[in-house]
């Protein structure tokens, strides 16, 4: 069945690349100007759409903060937190955003740049295939660690040392033998010194099964648990090479497990990282913002996107 679209209704996709799950709004023109307020009530999963993040796309000439890539990548992943704040990069996000645009028509298969706020980054986006839509893979960049140290994370009266990594965005990663020694992540963990993080930062939580396949929990930054992050994977595996004195060892692929589902990590020739894993956009529809006392979104949906 399908229904109506509001006068002036925004259109939306929705999204996730391992239950990792996001609202995108098309916004080629930028014509957008979202509050915080409104990214926090699009997000809720009670009274708005529900997402771990937004990403708005928009072509990168068009918008200030991303113009000076505009002769690198023709589209910009505008991507907040739901708790309205700006972050530089989404692992998971930007293969549900290049799955948009190549199911929008807007790019062709292949190898696509897009600019985010940690810089451009490259996507590979196979051909459809009648049965399966197939994995997608973005060249993340290479970890910058160790970075601050003396880095501590706690959860409960337990207190473990972290590896700070950036992947584009700040990690703080602490290997552990038992996961559920995290809790039940329904609060941030405890990060000191706070100094060395004034905007926050993502926890992993990480268990090695074996060699290259990593066991991981995220609490990420302005966000919660996830079911599944792409940069918290990528710094969980700069993380264990670190620890274990393979830094500077040769390339390899890893099978990192989250509670949504199987990433894996190609480690490069040049210590660069590759992450791989599933995005699928779920539904499309239109939006309006009512000033409605307390304000809620409202959403009309149209059909599935097509397949």
């Amino acid at each position: 069945m399908n229904f109506q679209l509001l006068p002036a209704a925004q259109p939306f996709l929705k999204g996730h690349g391992a239950q990792n799950d996001f609202i995108l709004l098309p916004d080629p023109d930028h014509r957008l100007a979202l509050t915080a307020e409104e990214i926090r009530r699009l997000c809720d999963r009670r009274t708005g759409l529900g997402a771990d993040g937004l990403l708005r796309a928009v072509r990168t000439a068009a918008d200030p903060e991303a113009a000076a890539m505009a002769g690198e990548a023709e589209w910009f992943m505008d991507y907040r937190n739901p708790d309205g704040s700006r972050a530089a990069m989404c692992g998971n996000g930007i293969r549900v955003f290049a799955r948009y645009l190549i199911d929008g028509e807007l790019v062709p298969p292949g190898t696509i740049p897009i600019a985010t706020r940690a810089g451009v980054r490259h996507v590979r986006v196979p051909e459809r295939r009648p049965d399966s839509q197939g994995p997608v893979t973005v060249l993340m960049g290479t970890p910058r660690l160790p970075g601050p140290g003396h880095i501590k994370v706690a959860v409960g009266r337990r207190r473990w040392p972290a590896l700070h990594i950036d992947m584009g965005n700040p990690h703080a990663v602490v290997l552990l033998d038992d996961l559920d020694h995290a809790g039940d992540l329904r609060t941030p963990p405890t990060v000191t010194p706070a100094s060395a993080y004034p905007h926050g930062v993502t926890v992993s939580f990480v268990r090695l099964r074996s060699a290259r396949h990593l066991q991981v929990r995220v609490h990420e930054r302005g966000v919660g648990e996830t079911r599944a992050c792409g940069t918290g994977a990528c710094a969980s595996v700069a993380a264990v090479r670190h620890a274990d004195n393979r830094q500077e060892a040769g390339p390899g692929r890893y099978t990192v497990d989250l509670a949504g589902g199987r990433l894996h990590v190609t480690v490069t020739s040049g210590g660069a990282m590759e992450l791989t894993g599933p995005a699928e956009i779920v539904a499309q529809g239109g939006l309006t913002l009512t000033p409605a006392d307390p304000p809620r979104p409202w959403a009309r949906w149209s059909a599935p996107c097509p397949t």
